[in-house]
């Protein structure tokens, strides 16, 4: 059975990723690092929705507690594979880069970058083996543009976009697809300390975005319609930068 893994799957747009692929027909596995009421509350929502879902807390910016939970997965799971992989997981720790301390830098790194190298180098080995595979990548308009304040932010996201492009072009021909979408502002927990009133004016659509409109983007490019897909990065911004 073809299984799919959301990281950061617990809360804001991982959460309706979550939902959104149990309406698609998938099993869902739900990553979280710690917020074990609001992971429970996800799978409730994916078995309200007719899905399955099922709990692995692990830090996806630690390699061997990665390895680890995903080794123990698969042991429990010998005839399925996790073949739609969603890398969501992410923090924010925004300041001048003048005033950037080291373990902002890093931090921010290790969990949004780091994360995608750890998580996706584990799963990809049974989605080339068996022939199909899809992998999103969260990225953000930080990634393409850069924000001020966001210098470790907008490297993470930057790299996770050049390495998506990258890894598109090795796993092509084995039926595996890679791509990212890129969120501007959204309806989040992450984006709830922001100005709303001043940014809101920036977006042409004069709005912010609501976790389910990534999502519906996430389950196209996770499905066959997007077979043909790969190494692109979709904008989900209301206008704002494209």
């Amino acid at each position: 059975m073809r299984y799919a893994l959301v990281t950061g799957g617990s809360r804001g747009i991982g959460r309706a990723v979550c939902v959104a692929l149990a309406k698609d027909g998938y099993p869902v596995i739900i990553n979280y690092l710690s917020n074990h009421q609001a992971a429970e509350e996800t799978k409730a929502l994916v078995e309200a929705a007719g899905g399955k879902a099922e709990l692995l807390p692990f830090d996806v910016s630690d390699r061997e507690k990665t390895d680890a939970a995903l080794d123990a997965w698969q042991d429990a799971h010998p005839d399925d594979y996790i073949a739609v992989l969603v890398n969501n997981a992410g923090i924010r720790n925004d300041n001048a880069m003048i005033f950037m301390d080291d373990d902002a830098w890093h931090n921010v790194l290790h969990t949004n970058l780091d994360s995608f190298f750890y998580v996706t180098r584990r799963v990809l080995k049974l989605m080339l083996t068996k022939r199909w595979g899809r992998i999103v990548n969260m990225a953000s308009l930080s990634g393409l543009k850069g924000l001020a304040g966001q210098a470790n932010y907008s490297a993470a996201k930057g790299g996770m976009i050049a390495a998506t492009k990258a890894l598109a072009q090795e796993v092509a021909q084995r039926k595996v697809t890679v791509n990212a979408v890129a969120p501007g502002f959204i309806e989040t927990d992450m984006t709830a300390e922001l100005p709303k009133d001043e940014l809101v004016k920036l977006v042409p659509m004069r709005r912010f975005g609501t976790p389910e409109e990534v999502a519906d983007a996430v389950a196209f490019l996770a499905s066959d319609k997007a077979s043909y897909i790969t190494g692109n990065v979709i904008s989900i911004n209301g206008g704002l930068y494209t």
